[in-house]
């Protein structure tokens, strides 16, 4: 009699057609481990030209027994497949049916800028500040500083020690705009461009939203800052 079986160990889930040991060949768990691993590194080629991909499943249960699969396994995850350190995957059997759920982490081999010096918080880098490191770092390594032109317009968050590598989420954008400075208001209409002195009510970034007091109308308006004194609204 054919019994459903779970367990779920190691951070394994397992949901599964049991049959007795002496009337099945074994799935060798490592062709499911194989799998998945073949799934997730296929997905993650797009790092970079100069990035390394490593990809390691996780052990699965020692007592699992699963009948062996007379088609092609198949690998999948229940949504889009996230860039991120640690993820699940699914491995599958249609005949017999069985399905396995398999930790898999991922690492990436990659050129990243570190800091050769101690920084305090709201320190702009300079290129004596840095050097490049080849590292192997979590995860697809997208939100890591690998150019010296990122660093443009950006300065630290936070105190940051040397040896640390540069991430995003470590930079935060440079104040271009800042309040109660004189700006230029810039609105177009009907093909002619009008132009009005305003004073920004508060900081604002490149490229970021800002309100501004019109000096004129005496109106508050909002738009995006196109340079240090200029800011364009839409009419």
């Amino acid at each position: 009699m054919i019994r459903v079986q779970r367990i779920l160990d190691c951070g394994v889930l397992l949901a599964a057609l049991s049959l007795p040991v002496a009337a099945q060949t074994i799935q060798p768990p490592d062709s499911i481990r194989e799998a998945a691993t073949a799934f997730v590194a296929r997905r993650m080629q797009s790092a970079g030209p100069d990035a390394r991909v490593h990809v390691q499943a996780g052990t699965l249960d020692a007592r699992l027994r699963l009948a062996s699969c007379t088609l092609p396994l198949e690998a999948f995850t229940s949504g889009e497949l996230r860039a991120a350190p640690r993820l699940t995957v699914g491995v599958r059997c249609l005949q017999p049916a069985w399905t396995v759920y398999v930790p898999v982490q991922v690492e990436t081999e990659i050129d990243v800028l570190v800091l050769q010096r101690a920084l305090p918080r709201n320190s702009a880098i300079q290129p004596a500040d840095i050097k490049n490191e080849r590292r192997r770092v979590p995860g697809v390594a997208a939100s890591y500083i690998t150019d010296v032109t990122q660093l443009t317009g950006r300065h630290l968050r936070s105190t940051a020690a040397p040896g640390t590598a540069l991430t995003v989420d470590l930079l935060s954008a440079d104040v271009l705009v800042k309040r109660g400075q004189r700006i230029t208001l810039i609105a177009t209409a009907g093909g002619l461009e009008v132009r009005a002195q305003g004073e920004a009510i508060s900081d604002a970034t490149p490229d970021g939203r800002v309100r501004v007091l019109n000096l004129n109308s005496r109106r508050v308006v909002e738009g995006r800052v196109e340079s240090r004194d200029s800011v364009r609204v839409s009419l």
